[in-house]
């Protein structure tokens, strides 16, 4: 992993940390607990996925909105394009994919 986005994950999680303790909802849900006689602990698990994108061709089709985080992709033969992503999650899944390059 490259430094740049090891700095942009500790800002993520800098950034996630200061929201939590800064809201008034939850030191107020806490306050409440402990008033009601309860230790409180807080553990909060995010998982964040990164995936690096493979190329500039899948910004550029259609309109200029940014459908980046679109999963499928479809081309003008109506077939599913998946992306390198979608094809490890399938594999995860036990899902086999056809390879469209044979």
């Amino acid at each position: 992993m490259d430094d740049k986005l090891k700095e942009l994950m500790q800002e993520l999680g800098n950034a996630i940390n200061e929201s939590l303790s800064d809201s008034d909802r939850i030191a107020g849900a806490i306050g409440e607990i402990k008033r009601a006689g309860y230790d409180v602990f807080l553990v909060l698990e995010a998982t964040i996925g990164f995936n690096k994108r493979e190329d500039e061709e899948n910004h550029s089709e259609g309109d200029d909105s940014d459908n980046s985080s679109a999963p499928v992709h479809y081309e003008s033969t109506g077939k599913i394009r998946l992306t390198s992503q979608d094809q490890k999650f399938l594999r995860a899944l036990k899902i086999s994919v056809e390879d469209e390059s044979k």
